[in-house]
This record gives C-alpha cells, sequence and structure tokens, in this order.
C-alpha cells in the first residue's frame, strides 16, 4: 500500500468515527464544571438552565453541576483548559468579564483562543449593595464618605478582575476616590459578608441582590439602563452621576475545550441553546431573579472577541488609576 493511499484511508476512517461519535453522542451523562462555589449566582443558575438536559428531545442524557471554586475562577478555568476531556463530556461553564480579564491581566492556562463556547445564557447585571442598617442610602452617599475618608471603605466582591472588581475600579476612577477591595471565593460568600455587616458595602450580581433583597440595600446598578423586570426601582450609577457603563455585566453560558470535534460541538451549539430556552427552566430563572439572555455560539464568538479589545483597552486604562 502506497503512502498516499494509507493517508487517505486514514483520513477516512477519523471522518467515519467523528461522526459515528456524534451520531451517538450523548451516550452518557455530561458533567458541567463551575469555577464558583455552590449556591451562588453561577451555580445556581448552572443548575436551572440544565435541568431539562435529560429530554429525549434535547440532549437526552443528564448534565451534572461539579464545583471547582477559587480566586475568582481562576482555579476551576486553569484545571479546565488544562485537563478537560474534549470529547465532549466534561463542560465549563464560563463567565464574561471574568475569564477574559484574569487570562489579560494575569498569567492563566485560558484564554479565549483555546476555549469554545457552546452558547449563553445569560446576562447579570453588577449591582452595588450595602447591610441593610447602613447609613448609605445611595451610591452618591457611599461616594461622599469615601472622598472624606481614603482607603477606608471597604468593598468586596466575588474575585479578582470578575464583574464586581471591575466595577469596583470603574467606581473608584470615575469618583475619584480609594476604595479597600476585599476578593472573596465567590458571590455567595461575598453576599454573606455584606449582609453580616463584616464590609462596608460590595458588588454582586443583580440575580443574588435580588433574592437577598430583604437583607440588603441596593444602591445602584452597574448598567446603561435600569431592569425593569426586577428591580425596577434601583437607579443605574449614571442617573446618580457616577460613569460607569456595562462592561461588568456577567454573560454566563457553557464552554468546551478547543479540540473537542466539531461535530460534537455542532451537536451541543445546536441542542444547548434550546435548553436553556425550556419554558420551565425560564420560568425558574424568572423566579429567582436572573436575567435570561439567550445567545447561539456564532454571535458568542462575536461577542468575546469584542469584549477581548474593549477589556484590553479598559483595564490599562484603570490599572492607570
Amino acid at each position: 500500500m502506497n503512502t498516499k493511499i494509507r493517508i487517505l484511508m486514514g483520513a477516512l476512517a477519523l471522518a467515519t468515527a467523528t461522526g459515528a461519535q456524534a451520531d451517538d453522542y450523548p451516550s452518557r451523562p455530561i458533567s458541567l464544571m463551575v469555577s464558583y462555589s455552590p449556591g451562588g449566582a453561577t451555580d445556581f443558575q448552572a443548575r436551572i438552565v440544565t435541568m431539562m438536559a435529560a429530554d429525549a428531545k434535547l440532549l437526552g442524557q443528564p448534565i451534572v453541576i461539579i464545583n471547582k471554586a477559587g480566586a475568582g475562577g481562576k482555579v476551576g478555568w486553569n484545571a479546565f483548559a488544562d485537563k478537560a476531556s474534549t470529547d465532549g463530556y466534561e463542560l465549563a461553564a464560563y463567565n464574561v468579564p471574568h475569564f477574559i480579564a484574569q487570562s489579560i491581566t494575569g498569567k492563566t492556562k485560558y484564554n479565549i483562543d483555546n476555549l469554545e463556547p457552546i452558547a449563553n445564557w445569560g446576562a447579570d447585571p453588577a449591582v452595588l449593595i450595602v447591610p441593610k442598617a447602613s447609613p448609605f442610602k445611595s451610591a452618591k452617599d457611599l461616594v461622599e464618605f469615601a472622598k472624606k475618608n481614603p482607603g477606608k471603605l471597604t468593598v468586596n466582591g466575588a474575585g479578582l478582575y470578575v464583574g464586581h472588581h471591575i466595577a469596583m475600579l470603574q467606581l473608584q476612577k470615575a469618583s475619584a476616590t480609594k476604595l479597600a477591595y476585599i476578593p472573596e471565593k465567590g458571590g455567595a460568600p461575598a453576599m454573606k459578608s455584606v449582609i453580616a455587616g463584616q464590609v462596608m458595602a460590595g458588588f454582586n450580581n443583580l440575580s443574588d441582590a435580588f433574592r437577598a433583597r430583604d437583607q440588603v440595600r441596593i444602591l445602584a446598578i452597574a448598567d446603561l439602563e435600569r431592569n425593569k423586570d426586577f428591580l425596577p426601582d434601583v437607579p443605574t450609577f449614571r442617573e446618580q452621576g457616577i460613569d460607569i457603563d456595562d462592561s461588568s455585566v456577567n454573560f454566563r453560558g457553557v464552554m468546551v475545550r478547543k479540540g473537542t470535534p466539531q461535530a460534537v460541538i455542532d451537536r451541543l451549539a445546536e441542542r444547548v441553546p434550546a435548553m436553556f430556552s425550556h419554558p420551565r427552566s425560564l420560568k425558574q430563572m424568572k423566579a429567582g431573579g436572573s436575567p435570561v439572555r439567550v445567545i447561539k455560539r456564532d454571535q458568542v464568538r462575536v461577542m468575546w472577541q469584542e469584549r477581548q479589545k474593549a477589556l484590553t483597552a479598559l483595564l490599562s486604562d484603570l490599572k492607570k488609576k
């Protein structure tokens, strides 16, 4: 057998195997790694949007959530980019701007070039919160205190260079203040610290704040407009004279490692958006105060690239502060 024939036969065998894998996929349960602690917004929402995965019209197999928290998502995403299988049975939840900002500002094993988006399920703005008994009634009150007491206002968030941290950096720059940022091991621990009064303020997810609205005071939303569905009475920062845009809005979705067979990616890209949009999932997301924004793979790829460019410029500017 000459070399050309062997190459052609090898290519045919690979194509056949890939086709068979796609036809049979998935044939067993799938895992979804969430790089934040149980109970936080990403974990809470991931469990809802995957609840219908086993439906025969969707994936036909259940999705099991695996939490690997730490360092604002770095622990889980580093492990995923380094060791996760590329057979389509190990997925991960992504958070943008989190993983993109972290890949820009530090040494990580992940970036937009070695991960492949499947679909996006939601967009969750950052909000500024304080304990219920706090004297701060508005973002302007908080800024006035920070100006009079440089470095004394403690503000927490879910980690470093996550959406919460970026919103805090924007607040510092826009208000010409110096804040003491405390990174926590996820949104749930950060929320508990605010409720307990262990910090003076915090940035957290709109969805988490909505569920905890009887225990905290929500002062402002870091978005271009108010959230009419869940927090219609909470003004944006810009409404209060503080120039903060939507750069910290937390987009959440599902991704795989680069190297996953295209046929498997295509199968997931077809079925996962339908899973996110299932009526039962949408009902649960609404009940939990979780904004839904289903975006398909091609559009998510564009969003990643646009955020990479915007965050590179934004973080470079914020570091000058």
